[in-house]
């Protein structure tokens, strides 16, 4: 990890191409300042009987995707991490849940951009089955609730809820 003026940690993140290979590094601010192709993952937690998905909103003060909603508890791929590594950490850090089975559920290479910025990321997406007691970070995740997957579909319909893009894109084959 570098540190930033200030004492703020940097993480050292993986970068790839845009093919999804591994190339090596970066610490995450030029990672998005150059707009880097990086990798995140994220675990879609449905309850147990496959009826609900949990869907949170992100905390104001994230450096992407401020604010919006999400259905992917998630990160970036830490140097040395692999996608599934880093969706279970995330799952335990964002909503307090561990020890759930992931199950691969997709991957998306997404090209967009964030405040301006080109922001490139394959994306690796889990499912996890739970309904034991979330339990959300500060910083991370202001607010939650589960939905059925009828009224998460009522709401990526419309273009105009603030939902995170990547996502949304990956999402757009899943929740149909």
């Amino acid at each position: 990890m570098a540190e930033h003026p200030g004492g703020r940690v940097d993480e050292i993140v993986t970068v790839y191409d845009a093919t999804g290979h591994d190339v090596g590094s970066a610490p995450r601010s030029q990672v998005y300042a150059e707009g880097l192709w990086h990798a995140s993952a994220g675990v879609l937690l449905r309850s147990t009987d496959a009826s609900r998905i949990y869907v949170h909103r992100r905390d104001p003060g994230k450096a992407v995707f401020a604010g919006m909603h999400d259905c992917l508890a998630g990160g970036v791929v830490d140097h040395g991490e692999t996608p599934e590594v880093t969706a279970a950490r995330e799952l335990a850090e964002e909503l307090g849940v561990s020890g759930v089975a992931l199950s691969p559920l997709a991957r998306l290479a997404w090209d967009g951009e964030w405040n301006g910025r080109p922001l490139r990321c394959h994306l690796f997406a889990f499912e996890g089955r739970w309904d034991g007691p979330i339990v959300h970070q500060p910083g991370e995740v202001v607010a939650g609730w589960w939905w059925t997957t009828e009224e998460l579909r009522v709401h990526l319909a419309d273009p105009s809820w603030p939902f995170v893009p990547d996502t949304r894109a990956l999402l757009a084959d899943l929740i149909v």
